[in-house]
């Protein structure tokens, strides 16, 4: 019995006396990997990628840590852009059949990858070929590549920024040890986004910037002064919002956001009022303190139009230095904006080495200004207008200015500011993204006719930070605030802004619309319909219905109702490409979609003074007539072009179809 208890070691005590050694000398290699997950983290927060390649066990522990980010490690926090490529099997196919095996993961990289990503690779012997040509190619874009490797010296080394090399002689324990890598990279990660709190802070904007009192002074002009040849403006209200870095915040409040605003105010009757707004917006405010008085814009306006602007306390006073709770404020941001109206606030030296020290690990979007400073190296992203862009330049002064003279221009200021992109707003031509190098792209606008584009740049970098915030890339984000602001502009503007409401177009826009109008002493004009297919006789309506006011307000079926409507199969059009249509119309000043049959319930908020049909009905047929009657509003009907309607064009397209 002795003696057969001195027989062979069992094979497991053996597996683990293998893994021993290898994973005692991962101990020196930790704070590798902790400073792999702090650069990590910045990475995927700030909206970059995690790109992961392997072949066999490898390609399956890629897969693993991809899955780890994707989903979660061990605490919840939101998702993070990371791609196993050895999984896109469609890819790994077709790549090897067209191209060869050793170009199905270096294809991928160049496809997925973008400057600043990471690149992770595994490959127990380092010299796997297709593995190699990945790290390669990943290094020719801008990515960092960290290899998880067996024994060197190997080729796969070579092709590394840095690299884990265990130390065993067996494959199976280089995989086991490279899975411990895996989950000692995970936690790292989630110990810099300090887990339990990582959802809340990666929705966190703090705005930084010159906070100013907007007033606009409506009225109607009826009369010329008699000592002047100048209109006399009749004065029927008086509107004050939060203007310059302080609307950028109070629009990225109204996006859901948790936002605080390191600013600095006076102690004076427009501060006041300004901090009031504020805290009506949902908006925390940091206090820097201003020697001199607030900044105050008013705007003088009749018939929707600005007819003066009047500018009060124009000279920066000082600003207080940045304090401990600016700092505090600025390192739990998830993302942060700087919008400088040049009045001292992004000058503050403690600010400037905050946010330096910052834009490497969070995003940032730099809003500038001519009488501002430069920004601070390593922004995300710096949004000049196109005169700023391309001031002292091929283009200045032209608002028309091809995109290749403003792309180059933007490529410029990257350069020379050391940002991640510039992305130069161009008004009603949309926006444009370039980085150092490489092709721009090109965000095109939604047309707003008619609409007021007072505010539509802080409209629009509020809408680009907040996606960043929200883990967009860059691309995405651009486009975001290139959307936002259209709406923006169709909506009324910063004159239609209400502290804590929903400013896109849609369901609150209507109301500002028609409040501008009235303030106006105009006429508002409702029409209804499904246009689902939009033709001539539609236009002819809404034209019609357009004369006979000063605005023209369509209320759209949406798809529940025109299903309800018209049946199953309609409507041919989603509610989103109907709306998108009829607003690019010079004759529609506003789209509202609703979800009742009729829209009466729409009617009684906009209470407009006329509500428009087509001829093929009768006033005493439409229930809209006896809702408007109640304040005193009428229906009437229009000529209708005969023979045509979206129900004979269907009829006519399926008598045509083979």
């Amino acid at each position: 019995m002795r003696g057969s208890s001195r027989g062979p070691v069992p094979t497991g005590r053996r597996h683990l006396a293998a893994l021993a050694e290898p994973l005692a000398a991962l101990e020196a290699q930790t704070e590798r990997i902790d400073g792999w997950g702090r650069h990590l983290a910045g990475v995927l927060s700030g909206g970059g990628r995690l790109l992961a390649a392997g072949n066999g066990g490898s390609a399956a522990q890629a897969q693993h840590l991809t899955s780890e980010l994707v989903g979660r490690f061990r605490d919840d926090r939101r998702p993070f852009s990371a791609i196993a490529l050895g999984a896109e099997s469609s890819s790994v196919t077709a790549i090897a059949n067209d191209y060869g095996f050793t170009d199905v993961f270096a294809r991928q990289v160049r496809a997925h990858g973008r400057p600043g990503d990471v690149l992770v690779v595994l490959s127990t012997s380092g010299t796997s070929a297709n593995v190699i040509a990945a790290a390669a190619a990943a290094r020719e874009i801008g990515l960092v590549v960290w290899g998880l490797t067996g024994p060197g010296p190997n080729p796969l080394l070579a092709s590394c920024d840095d690299a884990v090399v265990v130390g065993a002689d067996t494959t199976a324990t280089v995989q086991e040890v490279h899975q411990v890598v895996v989950h000692l990279l995970c936690a790292a990660v989630e110990v810099v986004l300090d887990p339990p709190r990582a959802t809340a802070r990666s929705r966190r904007v703090v705005v930084v910037g010159d906070a100013l009192l907007d007033r606009d002074l409506e009225g109607a002009v009826e009369r010329v002064c008699p000592d002047a040849p100048v209109p006399v403006v009749e004065v029927r209200a008086s509107h004050a919002r939060p203007g310059g870095a302080a609307l950028a915040a109070a629009l990225a409040a109204g996006d859901g956001t948790d936002v605080t605003l390191i600013t600095a105010l006076a102690d004076d009757g427009p501060g006041r009022v300004l901090a009031g707004l504020l805290d009506d917006a949902g908006v925390a405010v940091v206090d820097l303190g201003l020697d001199g008085p607030t900044p105050e814009k008013v705007r003088v306006r009749a018939a929707g139009q600005s007819l003066l602007r009047l500018d009060h306390g124009a000279g920066a006073g000082a600003v207080g230095p940045a304090d401990d709770a600016a700092r505090s404020a600025l390192a739990g941001a998830g993302a942060v904006l700087v919008a400088d109206y040049g009045r001292g606030v992004t000058a503050e030296p403690g600010l400037r080495q905050a946010l330096t020290e910052l834009s490497p690990r969070i995003p940032v979007v730099w809003d500038p200004h001519p009488r501002g400073p430069a920004p601070v190296p390593g922004v995300k992203v710096v949004t000049p207008n196109q005169a700023e862009a391309t001031r002292g330049g091929p283009g200045a002064g032209d608002r028309l200015a091809s995109i290749a003279t403003v792309a180059e221009s933007a490529r410029q200021l990257a350069a020379r500011w050391q940002a991640g992109a510039v992305a130069v707003t161009m008004g009603s031509r949309g926006a444009l993204l370039a980085g150092p190098e490489g092709p721009p792209l090109v965000v095109p606008a939604t047309v707003a006719a008619g609409g007021d584009p007072c505010g539509a740049g802080d409209r629009f970098a509020a809408g680009v930070v907040v996606a960043l915030a929200a883990g967009a890339v860059v691309s995405e984000a651009v486009e975001e605030g290139v959307r936002a602001a259209s709406a923006f502009v169709a909506a009324g503007g910063a004159h239609a802004f209400v502290a804590g409401s929903d400013s896109s177009a849609g369901a609150g826009a209507d109301i500002d619309v028609v409040a501008r109008v009235r303030a106006a002493g105009g006429l508002v004009v409702a029409t209804g319909g499904c246009f689902d297919l939009l033709h001539a006789g539609h236009l002819h309506l809404l034209q019609a219905a357009r004369n006979l006011g000063d605005c023209l307000v369509v209320l759209l079926n949406s798809d529940a109702s025109v299903r309800r409507l018209k049946g199953p199969d309609r409507p041919l059009q989603s509610q989103d490409d109907r709306a998108a249509l009829l607003a690019g119309l010079d004759s529609v000043d506003q789209v509202i979609v609703f979800d009742e049959d009729t829209p009466v319930e729409a009617l009684e908020r906009l209470r407009p003074d006329l509500f428009a049909k087509g001829a093929d009905y009768a006033v005493s047929d439409l229930p809209e007539a006896r809702t408007l009657a109640r304040w005193g509003g009428e229906a009437v009907v229009l000529p209708y072009l005969q023979g045509r309607s979206t129900t004979r064009l269907i009829e006519e397209a399926l008598r045509r179809a083979p």
